[in-house]
């Protein structure tokens, strides 16, 4: 291929990459600042409830996104921490490593330094004895001089005899001779003393130079480490950055989503454990009930809005209705004189305000009990705090003053608030055991043994269970195995 092509099609693609996220960033921006907590609490008043709940949703989506692309990047700046860490403690031990040769060279060379100076001082030394050596040939050659100048008659008339002077002769040629060897001794000595000097300063010299080697590549590998430890403190610096967008996200998403809920009806299945748990330590504990107690309450009633109610009401005469899974009759669905009338008006409101997707016969109620193979009681409890219609009108007033809309008893928080409340008045707002355990029988409309039994002593202990995990944040096998 021609390189002008290549050329071309290269541009093409960094223009199609630059284009592509610059048009990101915009897209990104312009979510970013659609979904701020600012705009979402103005559009909760501004828009229609259906485009309210439709950004809702979106905004949930943009943020649990972001949430994932952010716990990327931190995973990945968390890799690059690791390997930048790795190596500035490699760089670390290079250095000390060069530090320890460095001190070792130098203690070799002081070594040598004190080695060298002893040599020198022996040298000098040395160097004297040769010149007194010298000195005392000299000496004794100008004796011998002196002696070889003597007539006989001089020798006889200073000594006596020629034998005493022939051995005086002899005597200073044996101290010449030995002196001359001692000279040469001395000599050699030096000579090797000399030799080892200069092998020493040598050796210094060679250490000297392993020195400025080694702290030359002491002072290059000091250099990359702080490099290093500065590009560590920037991607630090950008890890902590993509953990705060990271949580930020999150915690964005989960409000969003606790808006998102507050504002549907009770989703299959309930909601997640984790969102209970936050939105009864938010309604209980602005009512003044212990939130564990409440949610023990939600999830004997309904597993916490897992479990819907299993009838219809067919009938308002009678209040007769039909069994949801197998669609046979089903008496005594809801009392016709004290509930009907009210749960027809409250479906009725609801739908008109768009909160409430069923009408008034398919939408799920509470089934009768049985005792003894009769019809007891009536059934007609509604949405996950199982509130009777007759009860919910009793709070409706009080419920629109908390939340600040119509309440539903199948809107999730409308339904907190409401169990709450109704506890508070049942004498749960002393949060001591008996008068929870009371306040439990009261809610359930019985207080016999059997009542105790399996209802009562069942939300006791699923409330300790709750109790537990909001203050340790954790719960035994126990706990899970009855709660799950």
């Amino acid at each position: 291929m021609p390189l002008v092509k290549k050329t071309q099609g290269f541009v093409f693609a960094c223009c199609f990459i630059a284009a592509f996220f610059v048009w990101s960033f915009f897209a990104f921006a312009q979510n970013e600042e659609d979904c701020s907590m600012d705009k979402i609490e103005q559009a909760e008043t501004a828009f229609t409830r259906d485009d309210y709940q439709a950004l809702l949703e979106k905004c949930k989506k943009f943020y649990e996104d972001k949430t994932k692309e952010m716990e990327k990047s931190v995973g990945k700046t968390a890799a690059e921490k690791k390997e930048l860490a790795s190596a500035i403690a490699g760089l670390k031990s290079k250095i000390g490593g060069i530090d320890k040769k460095i001190s070792q060279a130098n203690s070799m060379i002081k070594d040598l330094t004190a080695q060298i100076q002893n040599t020198q001082t022996s040298i000098e030394k040395t160097i004297g004895q040769i010149g007194e050596m010298q000195r005392r040939l000299g000496n004794l050659l100008q004796m011998r001089q002196e002696e070889d100048k003597k007539s006989t008659l001089e020798i006889l008339l200073a000594d006596g005899t020629l034998s005493g002077s022939f051995d005086d002769l002899m005597a200073l040629e044996s101290i010449n001779v030995n002196v001359q060897d001692l000279l040469k001794d001395v000599k050699k000595l030096e000579t090797n003393l000399e030799s080892q000097k200069s092998d020493m300063d040598s050796e210094k010299k060679s250490l000297e130079n392993v020195v400025v080697a080694q702290m030359l590549s002491k002072k290059e590998t000091t250099k990359q480490r702080q490099e290093q430890e500065k590009l560590l403190q920037f991607t630090e610096k950008e890890y902590q950055k993509y953990l705060s967008e990271q949580k930020d996200a999150k915690e964005k998403a989960t409000k969003i989503g606790n808006l998102l809920f507050a504002l549907l009806e009770v989703p299959e299945g309930g909601i997640q454990f984790e969102d209970a748990v936050a939105l009864a330590k938010s309604t209980a504990g602005q009512v003044g009930v212990r939130p564990a107690f409440s949610l023990a309450i939600l999830w004997q009633e309904t597993r916490i809005g897992q479990l819907k109610g299993g009838c219809y009401l067919k009938n308002a005469s009678t209040g007769d209705g039909v069994y949801i899974k197998s669609g046979n009759s089903a008496p005594k669905t809801m009392s016709p004189t004290r509930d009907v009338p009210v749960f027809l008006s409250l479906v009725s409101s609801l739908q008109g305000l768009n909160y409430l997707k069923t009408d008034a016969f398919s939408t799920p109620v509470s089934c009768c009990m049985f005792k003894d193979g009769k019809p007891y009681g009536w059934g007609g409890a509604m949405g996950p705090a199982q509130f009777i219609p007759s009860t919910w009108a009793l709070y409706a007033d009080e419920l629109e003053k908390v939340s600040g809309h119509v309440a539903s008893p199948w809107n999730i928080k409308d339904s907190f608030f409401a169990n709450a409340i109704y506890l508070k008045d049942l004498g749960a707002g002393a949060q001591n055991y008996d008068r929870e355990l009371n306040a439990a029988l009261r809610y359930f409309g019985c207080s016999n043994t059997w009542c105790k039994t399996n209802y009562g002593r069942p939300v006791m202990a699923a409330a300790n269970c709750f109790q537990d995990y909001m203050e340790k944040n954790e719960m035994s096998a126990a706990c899970r195995d009855l709660i799950f």
